[in-house]
């Protein structure tokens, strides 16, 4: 218990510093999603629709996203792009590899969900006159949304966690901050369980308003 209470005050000492940085955490995991979305939709109908070069090359673009460490893409644009002449700064670099990131994956939810739509239902769309596009917008985008949202709202939840990976290019995030504060105190467990605490918060938070996304769109499905 002696050892408990230091632990206990250094945790609580450091909130206000690490809640600062929240905002910051959160800011990159909203905006990887913003930004990640389109991107993972354009992808995710080149895949489905595109000509065939233009689907192998999506298809290239999700594989290698998918199939090496964030970690390792964080380094490539922060520290390989000036070697190309693109410089950016590190919240820049952050949120254009989480973005990219995301985007990968996310392509392959909407994907998933686009093709899980019964190809009924578009002959049933084109017996009444609509596009291709305007079947793909009404009819089969709105019922795809229901299926992806699980998927959508876990992505943002583990977005939220891997921000704490563009610490490492010097982004005083969440993470950053807590190394901070070990750095100034040298007691290291108090900062890192306030850490783990308020990302542990924030993605219970954000599994609530999924839960209640999901609970809405079910309800205006089954009227």
């Amino acid at each position: 218990m002696d050892t408990l209470v230091p632990i206990l005050q250094s945790a609580w000492a450091s909130l206000p510093v690490l809640l600062a940085a929240t905002r910051l955490t959160i800011g990159f995991a909203l905006a990887a999603m913003v930004l990640g979305l389109p991107l993972g939709l354009t992808v995710a109908l080149l895949r489905l629709y595109a000509p065939a070069p233009l689907r192998w090359l999506a298809g290239l673009y999700v594989s290698f996203i998918r199939g090496t460490p964030l970690l390792v893409q964080i380094f490539m644009i922060y520290y390989g792009l000036p070697s190309l002449g693109v410089v950016l700064n590190p919240v820049q670099g952050g949120v254009l590899a989480l973005t990219l990131n995301a985007s990968a994956y996310l392509s392959e939810t909407i994907r998933a969900a686009i093709q899980s739509v019964p190809r009924g239902q578009n002959e049933a769309a084109y017996s009444l006159g609509l596009t291709p596009g305007q079947t793909l917008r009404y009819v089969v985008l709105p019922q795809a949304t229901r299926v992806a949202l699980p998927s959508l709202g876990n992505s943002l939840i583990g977005l939220v966690k891997d921000t704490s990976l563009v610490s490492v290019i010097t982004v005083v995030e969440l993470l950053r901050s807590a190394q901070l504060v070990i750095a100034r105190t040298f007691e290291p467990f108090g900062p890192y369980l306030a850490a783990a605490l308020i990302y542990w918060a924030v993605s219970s938070l954000l599994e609530l308003v999924q839960g209640r996304l999901e609970r809405r769109l079910a309800g205006r499905g089954s009227t």
